[in-house]
């Protein structure tokens, strides 16, 4: 099945990778990352992949605002411990997007593209759900998400309670569908630059 056609349209993340330059793995080691790579990762579309995305690229932008975000060289800190809520979730997204891993990622070579002690849990930050910070200068920015401002149709519950509890008619289930991905869709297309829905922070 192919994915909804609203996830092309959906703001693109554009990255410098010194490691795939160098190995040849993409041309001057620019790699564009869409909502469709996040969707792979995370086996699913909901609000939360699509604010992990969405946050991850507002920090990015905040970050390097005249030149393309390196990849493997940002630090990404996350309020929540790694088994709290949806903190891993998020966390796989930004680590995709920014190469930053705990301790399983690539080790490097030669002293260089390592990966690995960039990301951390249950950090004190003081706005944000999120923290981005430069390795090559310091600089930081907090991101968070406020999906109150976006909310879900109200039928989403009934429907799917219905679906978990496999009592949904086909009906049911195409309707639960299409208003859970209408709600990604307005974050992804309508609210990707809104900054009171994902506000940044200077950290």
């Amino acid at each position: 099945m192919p994915f909804p056609d609203f996830f092309a349209a959906a703001p693109i993340i554009r990255m410098r990778d010194p490691l795939a330059d160098m190995l040849g793995a993409a041309a001057d080691g620019i790699i564009d990352y869409r909502y469709a790579d996040a969707v792979r990762l995370a086996g699913h579309s909901c609000p939360t992949v699509a604010s992990a995305f969405l946050m991850t690229r507002r920090a990015l932008a905040a970050l390097y605002p005249d030149a393309l975000p390196a990849r493997g060289e940002i630090r990404v800190d996350l309020a929540e411990a790694h088994d709290a809520g949806v903190a891993g979730v998020i966390a796989s997204v930004a680590s995709q997007v920014t190469g930053a891993t705990a301790d399983s990622g690539f080790r490097g070579l030669g002293g260089r593209f390592n990966r690995r002690d960039k990301l951390f849990f249950g950090q004190p930050l003081v706005r944000g759900d999120l923290r981005f910070t430069r390795l090559d200068s310091g600089a930081a920015v907090e991101v968070a998400a406020d999906l109150a401002r976006v909310p879900g149709d109200a039928r989403i519950g009934v429907l799917m309670s219905h679906c978990l509890d496999a009592v949904a008619s086909a009906a049911e289930r195409a309707e639960f569908r299409a208003l859970w991905q209408a709600r990604v869709r307005c974050l992804l297309l309508e609210h990707a630059d809104d900054q009171e829905t994902f506000p940044a922070y200077n950290a």
